[in-house]
């Protein structure tokens, strides 16, 4: 999500004192905790992160931050290396530290990390020396079309469906730039940079979540550490309703025939760098083009 213009004030909050009262636990409790985040998910965005990040949360073991929207999106994505880098480690080390349980595993589902700088991602290696890394790859211009929608949906103030059409034009070029859709894509570029800190990353196809949500889940769970068997009886019941919802969903507005063939032309190499690296196949693709014919 685009950062508020002016969130120093906003609901009445300092962002600036946000998790001081945090701040005089936190020396205390370092000595038990290895990483300010335990479980990093790193991205796509528009590739079902927000689903993960709700569906992992029903296992006990696992924490989220609290809700410190504007300065953070909800409670899945702490924005530390893009919004708040200026708040600093302390600040950072505080909002993900858990309330009841030091020992419980921190998220933080960012997905704009996946395009940090290697500076960035080595600080980020300091701060999280053991994190489990998660990546998250979809079809390029089924993103790139998911994504578009959702920055006109917030542009327009949350235009109906109806009201609006996805046209090729100079505020859409501005747009595909502003919504960075080349460097969100480059998913092979943003894996290298990652991997060369971290060399365990979990990297997993959006179409396979969508095929076989449960199986995916399964790995995830252990590439944490956790398991979805071994799960308390009401946390089994809270995860298996959960894994049956959508969390956010993109309006659907109509998008022009050009619309499509332009980024598809444009994605293209970014889709096959990524089929060739990852050994993984992308299909999205076909049926977002077969719907402009």
């Amino acid at each position: 999500m685009l950062p508020p213009l002016d969130p120093a004030r906003a609901f009445g909050r300092d962002p600036a004192r946000l998790c001081r009262h945090k701040y005089r636990r936190t020396d205390v409790t370092a000595s038990l905790r290895e990483n300010c985040a335990d479980i990093l998910c790193i991205g796509a965005q528009k590739a079902s992160t927000s689903w993960l990040h709700h569906v992992l949360n029903a296992h006990p073991r696992t924490y989220s931050f609290p809700d410190s929207e504007p300065v953070t999106s909800t409670t899945k994505e702490a924005h530390f290396w893009d919004w708040n880098h200026k708040r600093g480690a302390d600040w950072y080390r505080a909002l993900l530290l858990p309330d009841d349980d030091p020992t419980r595993l921190s998220m933080d589902f960012t997905p704009e990390y996946s395009m940090m700088s290697e500076r960035d991602i080595a600080e980020c290696k300091e701060l999280n020396p053991t994190a489990r890394v998660i990546y998250v790859l979809r079809d390029p211009l089924a993103r790139a079309i998911s994504a578009l929608r959702m920055h006109i949906l917030w542009r327009s103030g949350n235009a109906a469906e109806s009201e609006l059409e996805i046209a090729f034009d100079d505020a859409l070029l501005s747009l595909i730039e502003t919504a960075r859709i080349a460097e969100m894509s480059s998913y092979m570029a943003n894996y290298l940079r990652w991997a060369k800190q971290y060399d365990d990353i979990l990297v997993l196809n959006y179409e396979d979540i969508v095929a076989a949500p449960l199986r995916v889940m399964r790995q995830i769970y252990q590439h944490v550490g956790l398991s979805v068997d071994h799960m308390p009886p009401v946390a089994r019941a809270e995860f298996d309703k959960r894994m049956q919802k959508r969390i956010w969903a993109s309006t659907p507005y109509p998008v022009r025939a050009d619309v499509l063939y332009f980024l598809h032309g444009m994605l293209w190499p970014k889709r096959q760098a990524a089929e060739r690296f990852f050994k993984m196949t992308f299909k999205e693709y076909e049926d977002v083009l077969r719907a402009a014919i």
